[in-house]
């Protein structure tokens, strides 16, 4: 069952890869470290009296597991499958299991501006909203969503 952002974190899902951020392709992902975004996201959410729960896997069954996790646990879920936005119907099937979650999926590069294969996203099927091109800052906006879609207002900060 969903939880308010008053008693419970928003998950932040990261897929493969991105445990390189800052030093892989900074032309295209910019020289933030997965580390910088973790604090960048604790202080959006914590602009609407919530937290954050971040986490990186390589491993697909892995992202399902926190996935199925968050729908009982969480208030809602920020997603950056990476490549398995592109490939992964088994993310997807456990995100609809999510009924009444929020869930913003979030890309750091602008996806449609890349290869052909990179446009479709099976996660973008269940998501909320989607947020790409925006760099790291996209995570802060996808935490500010999902505080708002979990009926959190701002607070002074």
């Amino acid at each position: 069952m969903p939880r308010t952002l008053a008693d419970a974190p928003i998950m932040i899902l990261n897929g493969p890869n991105l445990n390189l951020l800052g030093q892989r392709q900074p032309e295209i992902y910019g020289s933030a470290t997965l580390a910088d975004i973790k604090v960048l996201c604790a202080k959006a959410a914590a602009a609407y009296g919530g937290t954050v729960d971040f986490r990186q896997s390589n491993h697909e069954g892995e992202l399902v597991e926190w996935i199925q996790e968050a729908r009982l646990n969480h208030a809602g879920i920020v997603i950056n499958p990476a490549a398995y936005s592109h490939t992964s119907v088994a993310i997807l099937d456990a995100l609809n299991t999510c009924d009444g979650l929020p869930v913003v999926e979030v890309h750091i590069s602008n996806i449609h501006q890349r290869e052909q294969f990179r446009h479709h996203s099976y996660v973008s099927l269940r998501a909320d909203g989607v947020i790409a091109g925006c760099g790291v800052q996209g995570y802060a906006f996808a935490v500010e969503r999902v505080a708002t879609l979990a009926g959190a207002a701002q607070t002074e900060a």
